[in-house]
């Protein structure tokens, strides 16, 4: 059938083209049919906390990009339905080549991963030529077959500090995760001007006014977020580290900046708790909602599941050198 590009290309027309029209069950019926097709086909699916709430009931694994990782490396069945966006299905299809791997819609992209083009970056990384280069999960398969180790915001404190002080380290692509760990670690970081849009849209100023409406109330953050914000919130913390912090923390009411996705997940370890989603710029909405993760639907899960596309196809060569900085990372922890 021709290479690996031939093939992503077959994949990406058959995507954007044919499949996503076929019919689909009914909507009473589409649950069931998901689930009789993972059985059939030895599928699971892997989900983001971000994904909508059927989506995250669906899933086998639910987490942030850490866990997923960890199960896609760990993963037995035949196929990986990654519903999350691009650059979860890839990293997954990294460390576990073998499998198939398929994304419900391939347009799920990532703000962050766009920020930073490979050709870009290699040029930036060649003005560094002594540093290493550590490089945030939320990136393409090509940056990160430019960078010698990965991290993810639940490890990357610990990442950093695993390096020689006397190292020089470039940090990509989030610059505010980035400025965070600066501060966290002490570490003087050469930045990649690249930010995540739904982390950025945050309003500090509607953040203050929540606080004065919601004096009891608890204010946690992603550090994708930008400094201001992060400067203001009682806990700063990964999509799994701001889970655990309002099951184990006393309060019971919590102003949450990252992707309202999040909220279900809290909803369901704590229900006896209060949580309020962040308020952004934006007047037209309420939360921060990534429109990239929330592209996946239950129709394109059950398509994707029938069809077995859209799939995810990497070239070998990429594949080993992408594999390297996101096997050092899983050694790390």
């Amino acid at each position: 059938m021709g290479t690996k590009a031939d093939l992503e290309i077959a994949t990406t027309t058959l995507a954007a083209r044919g499949y996503l029209k076929l019919p689909v069950p009914t909507k009473d019926t589409i649950v069931f049919e998901i689930k009789r097709l993972k059985k059939e086909k030895n599928a699971v699916i892997l989900a983001h906390y971000y994904q909508n709430k059927d989506i995250q009931e669906l899933a086998d694994y639910l987490g942030d990009s850490l866990y997923l990782a960890k199960i896609a490396a760990e993963v037995e069945a035949d196929i990986i339905v990654f519903a999350g966006v691009h650059f979860m299905a890839e990293t997954a299809k990294i460390i576990n080549p073998t499998k198939k791997v398929v994304l419900p819609d391939l347009k799920a992209g990532c703000s962050l991963a766009d920020s930073c083009p490979p050709a870009d970056f290699k040029k930036f990384k060649e003005q560094y030529p002594e540093a290493l280069v550590v490089t945030y999960i939320n990136c393409s398969a090509d940056i990160k077959a430019l960078s010698d180790i990965v991290c993810t915001s639940s490890n990357a404190v610990q990442i950093i500090e695993s390096i020689p002080k006397d190292k020089q380290i470039i940090f990509a692509p989030d610059k505010n995760l980035g400025r965070y760990l600066i501060k966290e670690t002490g570490r003087d970081m050469i930045l990649w001007e690249g930010s995540c849009i739904v982390h950025e849209a945050f309003s500090f100023e509607k953040i203050v006014t929540l606080f004065k409406e919601h004096p009891q109330a608890k204010f946690i953050a992603h550090p994708e977020s930008e400094s201001q914000v992060l400067d203001v919130a009682h806990y700063v913390g990964s999509t799994s580290g701001l889970l655990k912090f309002v099951q184990e923390d006393d309060a019971t009411e919590f102003i949450v900046a990252t992707e309202a996705g999040i909220l279900h997940e809290m909803q369901k370890r704590a229900p006896h708790k209060t949580f309020i989603p962040a308020p952004v710029e934006d007047d037209t909405c309420a939360c921060s909602e990534c429109a990239f993760m929330k592209l996946n639907t239950l129709e394109k899960l059950y398509l994707c599941l029938e069809h077995e596309l859209p799939e995810i196809l990497l070239e070998e060569n990429l594949m080993s050198q992408a594999r390297l900085p996101i096997e050092r990372m899983l050694e790390i922890g």
